[in-house]
């Protein structure tokens, strides 16, 4: 258990900072690090360091990466901002168009790389239009937890939680979509009070350019991604669908695959494998369950508690690793209001401060290289309201359904 412990005190101590405080480790070293330091201390052999990866959620989120690639090369997000510009006249309308467009397209890919890819249109139409940045910055950022917070795919905390729990995703988005709907108009309504004298600037004429795009490689790559949407939504198995999406999307004489495999991100991959194997050398030592005996059956089971403890954890953390360890408090009876409520607050805790979720750190780092500062106190002052009053509002539905 000592071992067990120490591992995972490191690897959450390099996942909480960024990286490690002496050594150029990040948060994907320190994942391989933790695996083998886990099987060197016999915690694990390989055999089960093995069977303790979710093969699943690993499919699920390469096979989402390479939907989204093909994306990126056809123009899709380049053509996504050039509508934006189109149809905003005025710059609330425009702020509300990314908020959507990141929310939207945060709930049917993975909101970092929507993050990583959307970010830079959204800078590039602020330059053309003489708009400030900061509340469009704050806009993609907040909104694409927010919109991933919609559904199971939208994020690799609820690909997680999909992989573990087997919720349908039908049955998620119905009670997610009206939070995150919410959500987003709440999110608007904050930044445009906020930030009301910069956004009352006008707009100057949109540009009629036509931005270079492949529409047949849009329209491939969006049905695909709809029939494995329809076909999880009517109760098929989320990896072998988007299994067989990504590798159609392979078969194809108009791209390289090596500009596909450019954009996928290796090191989440990596991440996720190198948790699974410490989190499953915590659970062979007995770890979690000697701290689930010092609990009675009423603390372990209390939706408040759980609710605090999933949005403390999601921002000490990170998300991920506070899923994987949240959920041994899970109940084996009567689970999918608990799990429901671990993918919303998970998600939504991301917006309580820049540093909550990674698609935070991305905005701001791409904002910085364009010479453009997000502060912790920017943030902090639109995402601490904007996190409060939707974990209050999810942890009141949670108490209620359970």
């Amino acid at each position: 258990m000592l071992f067990a412990a120490a591992i995972l005190a490191f690897v959450l101590l390099v996942f909480t900072v960024g990286k490690s405080p002496v050594f150029r480790v990040d948060r994907a070293g320190a994942a391989i690090i933790g695996a083998i330091a886990t099987i060197a201390a016999g915690l694990l052999s390989f055999e089960d360091a093995t069977a303790a990866v979710d093969h699943r959620t690993i499919v699920i989120l390469f096979s989402m990466m390479i939907i989204v690639a093909n994306l990126k090369l056809a123009g899709f997000f380049e053509l996504t901002g050039q509508l934006l510009r189109t149809v905003a006249a005025t710059q609330g309308r425009l702020l509300l168009a990314v908020i959507l467009s990141s929310g939207l397209m945060s709930a049917l890919c993975i909101n970092d790389i929507v993050c990583l890819l959307f970010t830079p249109i959204v800078l590039s139409v602020c330059k053309k239009t003489g708009a400030a940045p900061l509340p469009y910055l704050l806009g993609t950022a907040m909104a694409s937890n927010i919109g991933s917070a919609a559904t199971l795919l939208g994020n690799p905390q609820n690909i997680l939680v999909a992989s573990l729990s087997g919720l349908p995703f039908a049955a998620y988005l119905l009670t997610a979509l009206p939070f995150s709907l919410a959500a987003l108009l709440l999110l608007h309504g904050l930044l445009c009070y906020r930030y009301r004298r910069l956004l009352a600037d006008p707009l100057p004429a949109a540009d009629t350019a036509a931005s270079p795009c492949h529409p047949y490689l849009i329209a491939k790559s969006l049905g695909m991604l709809a029939l494995i949407l329809g076909g999880y939504a009517l109760g098929g198995d989320l990896a072998l669908l988007s299994g067989l999406g990504g590798a159609l999307l392979l078969v194809t004489r108009r791209v390289k695959p090596n500009k596909i495999y450019t954009s996928i991100d290796f090191n989440l991959l990596v991440m996720f494998i190198g948790l699974f194997v410490v989190v499953g050398g915590v659970e062979k030592s007995g770890l979690m369950t000697a701290l689930a005996d010092r609990l009675s059956p009423e603390q372990m089971h209390n939706p408040v508690l759980f609710s605090g403890l999933t949005v403390a954890l999601s921002n000490l953390v990170s998300n991920v690793p506070a899923v994987l360890l949240l959920k041994y408090f899970i109940p084996a009876a009567d689970a999918a209001p608990w799990w429901k409520a671990l993918a919303l607050l998970s998600t939504f805790a991301g917006n309580l401060t820049i540093t909550g979720s990674i698609a935070n750190l991305i905005v701001a780092e791409i904002a910085a290289k364009e010479g453009f500062r997000m502060t912790f106190r920017d943030y902090f002052l639109i995402g601490f309201p904007l996190t409060i009053a939707l974990c209050l509002c999810v942890t009141y539905w949670f108490h209620l359904s359970v």
